[in-house]
């Protein structure tokens, strides 16, 4: 729910910082994007790499360009900012606390790498090899461009406005507020977070069905439409985020600290989770695979403890008390059905005398 709350907002953003006559209007223009992406996937569309994939590469390609024509302008055409200057003061001030809440902050950052992992099945054979080398290739895309822009950033001496996202000063200053590049970087981020918030549409109702189908959701969940989708999963998602988006008020800096706490917690469950499998199985190279899944569940527990106390006050708390409110409502409604089965089950007592009632 936060992942699309968190994207469709930050899609808005982008929009609005190319047409800033819709500033007022930021939190209808994310409900509607969210309501696009729910009718969307109520017709039932379904994952094409195609379709997917050519938004991905648009905004790949804009950004390239932006950083390439941003750094050789700093360097051939001279640098706007002396780099020497702006960093010598804040270098002296820099405290373990201040590290720590960067830390957190970029953490957020690169949430979403665990898409792959998720999705190896999908790869063709070798899957695995496969998966490994795409893996590997996004560290690369991730490094290039978030390092770029984090150069652009200071290069051109960017501060975070609120109405107006970081990018978009970037590229402000790159090609000029008016220009065509100026737009293009502005619609290739708004498409590529739209994409990030549809992946939760593909996600979180296979989910929510298959915890109905074991009875820690209801079962209308479990329940398909007429265009064989989770329609009840989809529709929840939308509501929930939209309320989100509502009180938040579309503000992604008071989205986020919530969005990321969840996340690493995820990932610390999922590793500390493959740990216990393959110490408890011990099938095949299981040492190996221990050994890379406890250090993962160390280093994702870090950061989600460094996280949880450095965004605290900024609205993790609400991610940390509403897991647990989740939690215990999830086990209230596994016990209600467990005990609607006990009452509807006939003892072999109570199955012999019915019979014999009948009889």
């Amino acid at each position: 729910v936060l992942t699309v709350a968190v994207s469709a907002a930050s899609g808005a953003a982008a929009i609005v910082s190319a047409f800033p006559d819709l500033a007022p209007f930021k939190v209808a223009v994310t409900i509607v994007f969210i309501i696009l992406l729910m009718l969307g996937n109520l017709r039932g569309i379904r994952e094409a790499s195609i379709i997917f994939g050519l938004p991905t590469y648009f905004f790949i390609v804009a950004i390239l360009v932006m950083i390439i024509t941003g750094v050789g302008k700093a360097f051939f055409l001279g640098t706007p900012v002396d780099i020497e200057v702006t960093f010598a003061q804040p270098a002296k001030d820099l405290t373990l606390f201040l590290f720590l809440r960067a830390f957190s902050s970029g953490c957020s950052a690169l949430t979403g790498v665990e898409a792959i992992s998720n999705s190896v099945p999908n790869f063709k054979e070798p899957a695995q090899k496969n998966a490994k080398k795409t893996m590997v290739l996004l560290g690369g895309i991730v490094f290039v461009i978030f390092g770029g822009v984090c150069l652009l950033a200071a290069l051109y001496q960017v501060i975070p406005l609120s109405n107006i996202t970081v990018v978009a000063q970037i590229a402000q200053a790159v090609f000029g507020s008016g220009s065509a590049m100026f737009y293009v970087v502005q619609i290739a981020t708004a498409l590529i977070l739209l994409l990030a918030a549809n992946t939760a549409y593909n996600g979180l109702p296979q989910l929510m069905s298959l915890m109905a189908a074991h009875h820690y959701l209801p079962h209308r969940f479990a329940d398909k439409g007429t265009r064989l989708v989770f329609s009840n999963g989809i529709i929840f998602a939308t509501a929930a985020s939209i309320l989100l988006v509502i009180f938040f008020e579309a503000d992604t800096h008071r989205l986020i600290p919530r969005y990321a706490v969840g996340v690493f917690i995820s990932f610390t469950v999922a590793q500390a989770g493959m740990f216990k499998h393959w110490i408890t199985k011990k099938t095949g190279n299981w040492r190996h695979k221990a050994i890379i899944n406890g250090s993962g569940a160390i280093i994702t527990g870090i950061v989600c403890i460094v996280i949880g106390s450095m965004k605290f006050t900024q609205g993790a708390w609400m991610a940390l008390l509403a897991i647990a409110v989740l939690t215990f409502l999830m086990m209230r409604i596994k016990k209600h059905y467990d005990r609607v089965k006990d009452d509807l089950t006939l003892s072999i007592i109570d199955a012999r005398n019915l019979v014999f009632k009948r009889i």
